[in-house]
């Protein structure tokens, strides 16, 4: 039996505007980032990427639970790029700058935490970009975050709190873990403090953060239909898009942004694998 019209839920009941399937026919088939405005015309309510734009665009008309944010549309903009990695780094640079209210998860520039070994104790800093002189351990959200899942690694790889420094240590006796299976024994001596040492790394070594392996800037080469572009990167920081490797060359110097985890998730493959063509700008 079909539902009635009473018993659909507004979001499945809309209709969605013709104005906005009228815009939508008329994007490109590149990739890119797209923004939809309402009654402001200089805070979005959305922005999105996209390798195929109209074909994104045309799946929000599909999708009942965006409704409401197509209802307060007023009108769509979009930002060409050659590739994907530079739809990516767009839609994350602009989130941070616009603040669009429905892109909750991105918005908020977080400060993040990593973990590194001090005097073989793993301790919770701010994180930075990596470099060979401190190796660092994961991003987390926040201190307590990052405090969770070290104690969520002791537990699965039997470390002992007490010569991690998360717990009162007394040399040569047994600690409560040890007892209830979670702490292989370290602590009285059941294991050398090395072995325990070496796990602990080899636990850590899971989460580790990459070195910049460039002496210093590059710029990332995308091509597209049209388009070519230039991303700077210098130890894991975006600084810019240019139309030209003459302009990418330019590049203002002068300190480098605070580190964003966002860009360094997106620009690791890249970097790493030659996912686009890397030219160094030294």
């Amino acid at each position: 039996m079909l539902p009635t019209k009473r018993s659909l839920r507004p979001a499945e009941r809309y209709e969605y505007p013709e104005y906005l399937r009228e815009r939508i026919a008329s994007m490109p088939k590149a990739p890119g980032v797209y923004l939809f405005y309402g009654d402001s015309d200089s805070m979005p309510l959305y922005i999105g990427k996209s390798v195929d734009i109209r074909a994104r665009l045309l799946a929000h008309l599909r999708t009942p639970e965006e409704a409401r944010l197509l209802r307060q549309t007023r009108r769509i903009e979009h930002v060409r790029t050659a590739g994907e990695i530079g739809a990516l780094l767009l839609e994350s640079r602009l989130i941070k700058e616009l603040q669009p209210l429905y892109n909750k998860r991105l918005r908020r520039q977080r400060w993040l935490y990593s973990i590194r070994l001090a005097n073989g104790r793993p301790e919770v800093v701010e994180a930075v970009p990596p470099d060979r002189e401190q190796a660092l351990y994961g991003l987390f959200r926040s201190r307590r975050v990052a405090g969770e899942r070290l104690l969520e690694m002791a537990d699965r790889h039997r470390l002992c709190l007490g010569l991690l420094g998360l717990e009162r240590y007394e040399p040569g006796r047994a600690c409560f873990r040890t007892q209830i299976g979670r702490c292989a024994g370290a602590c009285a001596g059941r294991e050398s403090h090395e072995a325990h040492a070496a796990r602990l790394l080899a636990a850590l070594t899971e989460w580790q953060l990459f070195c910049w392996p460039y002496p210093g800037p590059v710029a990332l080469h995308e091509r597209g239909e049209g388009l070519r572009d230039y991303h700077v990167v210098d130890r894991w920081h975006f600084l810019g898009t240019y139309a030209s490797l003459k302009a990418a060359r330019k590049a203002p110097a002068g300190p480098l942004p605070r580190f964003d985890a966002d860009s360094y998730r997106i620009l690791l493959r890249p970097i790493l694998q030659g996912g686009a063509g890397i030219v160094p700008l030294l």
